[in-house]
Formats: structure tokens, C-alpha cells, sequence
């Protein structure tokens, strides 16, 4: 590895959404330990352009590094030779799960003995707490990437950074998200409505009812005896008129019976009783001689 100037700037680095979608979807395939893959691209004139990526199939994982074995690279040729001939490695990519976004002295062994390029970057994710970050050569440090650029593959401008990590899921991912939510909010079925309309009205006519109890009160009439001062509520159908008078309706009065309904003649209890008879039938009234 050749000897870097102290004052040389870092590039500019295009990476497309696309590619960061595929990395983070790789990332997350495995949430314990790190994956790896490496980058492709070229240099477009202004800087470095990230346009594929080729996942590290066979690699030596483990919770806190990743190692490109031999198998790994051979996977890698092949499928660059076969799908991106005219493009070259321009660095590589790895996750961190849980730990964050950062260059452990095993990634700067492998950045600086596999990825010396002054345009070879390192891209790390960290699918727990979705942050991601590039690194790239800065005079002979490995710097974080100061000047990053996210392409929209569907013809959109590019999306300028400034050295922050940038957000979670593209394009396609957000509208995924919201199709997602907007299925999955279904409203209160229908009886549940009508039996709250239902419950509404009867607590309105309710209150009503108690109000015009209290706010309008039913009128009572009661008599009150003089003598002993006692109070008589009056019958139903009493009233006061408009001229101050009271008006209490007639008393239905008692029928006397008729002879034909006791079945007796109304004389018979007056009538005179037979005198008394002895044994020997004369009438003990006559005196005797």
C-alpha cells in the first residue's frame, strides 16, 4: 500500500438505494452475528459511484467480526465476472448488530490489507438500531465519508449527506410500510355503531326526562282540614282555573240496593210475628180464666 499525502480529501461517494435496501435486507437476514459482501461500482469522473453489490457467501461469521475466506472470494469473481464485467470492487460492506457504526482494528485489518484503493470504501449497518455509515481513505486514516450522495434509481434527484447515517428504507420499503398500515386499520364493525347511536339517544332522552322533572315540575292540589290539620291530596282530576277557582270533579254516589237484588221485600222485617203457641195450640197472650 502506497504512502497517502496527509492533506488528500476524501471523494465523493454515489451509492445507489437500491444497493442500500439489498445491504440492509442482508443485514437483518441475520441478526446476531455480521455479514459481509463487497461493493461494486466505478469511478464516475466527481467521485466514486456504488451501482451493485455481491453478498459473501462462505464467510468465516461471528458475533463481533467477519472474515473473507477463500470460497468467499471465489463466489465473488464469479458472479462479478458474470454479471459486472466492466465494473470493478470498490470496497465492501459488513453489519455490526447492536454495536454501532464503527471501524474495529479487525475491519481496518481487512480494509487495509483487501480494500487499499484510495476509492475502496467500508460500508457498516447496524440492523438493531438501523444506522449505517461509510468510511474511506483520507490521507492515511480511515475517516468517515463526509460527502455522500443517495441516488434514486426510479429518475428522482439525488439526495445529498453530510457525514450523518442515512435513513432507514428506501423508497419502496416506505411505500411497503404505509400500504401495510393502511390495510390493517379497519374500523368498528357496524353493530358496534348502531348499538352506540342507540345508547347515545336513549342517554339523551333520559337526561331530557330529569331535566323537565326538575326545571318543570308536576302540579299537586291538597286540601287541608282546619280542625285538625291534616292535609288531603285532592282527587285525580282536580285542577285550578284560570280565574283562580277550583274545579274538583263530582264523587260518584252510592246506589241504594233494590228489593229485586236481596231477593226479600223491603216490608218483611216490619211485618207482626205470629203470637206464640202452647203444646196445646191456644195463644199464650189471651189471659186465662
Amino acid at each position: 500500500m502506497g504512502k497517502r499525502k496527509p492533506d488528500q480529501r476524501q471523494p465523493r461517494v454515489t451509492v445507489s438505494g437500491e444497493v442500500l435496501r439489498q445491504i440492509r435486507q442482508h443485514a437483518r437476514s441475520n441478526s446476531k452475528t455480521e455479514v459481509c459482501g463487497v461493493l461494486i461500482g466505478a469511478d464516475n469522473g466527481m467521485g466514486l459511484s456504488i451501482t451493485a453489490r455481491i453478498p459473501g457467501l462462505n464467510a468465516a461469521q461471528a458475533g463481533t467480526y467477519v472474515t473473507f475466506t477463500q470460497d468467499t472470494w471465489e463466489h465473488i469473481y464469479k458472479i462479478k465476472d458474470k454479471d459486472y464485467p466492466e465494473e470493478r470492487i470498490v470496497g465492501w460492506y459488513h453489519s455490526h448488530p447492536g454495536f454501532g457504526v464503527f471501524l474495529s482494528d479487525h475491519d481496518t485489518f481487512i480494509h487495509k490489507n483487501f480494500f487499499s484503493s484510495e476509492l475502496q470504501v467500508a460500508w457498516v449497518y447496524d440492523p438493531h438500531s438501523d444506522e449505517e455509515g461509510c468510511f474511506g481513505w483520507a490521507g492515511e486514516r480511515l475517516e468517515r465519508v463526509s460527502e455522500l450522495h443517495i441516488k434514486d434509481d426510479k429518475g428522482g434527484e439525488e439526495a445529498g449527506e453530510t457525514g450523518k447515517p442515512e435513513p432507514v428504507g428506501g423508497v419502496d420499503e416506505q411505500e411497503e410500510m404505509v400500504k401495510e398500515g393502511d390495510s390493517s386499520e379497519a374500523g368498528p364493525p357496524l353493530w358496534l355503531k348502531w348499538m352506540l347511536t342507540v345508547m347515545s339517544h336513549a342517554l339523551l332522552l333520559g337526561l331530557g326526562f330529569v331535566v323537565a322533572w326538575i326545571f318543570f315540575p308536576r302540579q299537586q292540589i291538597f286540601f287541608v282540614d282546619p280542625f285538625n290539620h291534616t292535609a288531603i291530596e285532592a282527587p285525580p282530576g282536580t285542577r285550578i282555573n284560570s280565574d283562580g277557582s277550583l274545579s274538583v270533579p263530582k264523587l260518584r254516589e252510592t246506589e241504594p240496593s233494590s228489593p229485586e237484588k236481596n231477593g226479600k221485600p223491603a216490608g218483611s222485617q216490619n211485618a207482626p210475628q205470629p203470637a206464640p203457641k202452647t203444646d196445646d195450640g191456644k195463644d199464650q197472650n189471651v189471659p186465662r180464666k
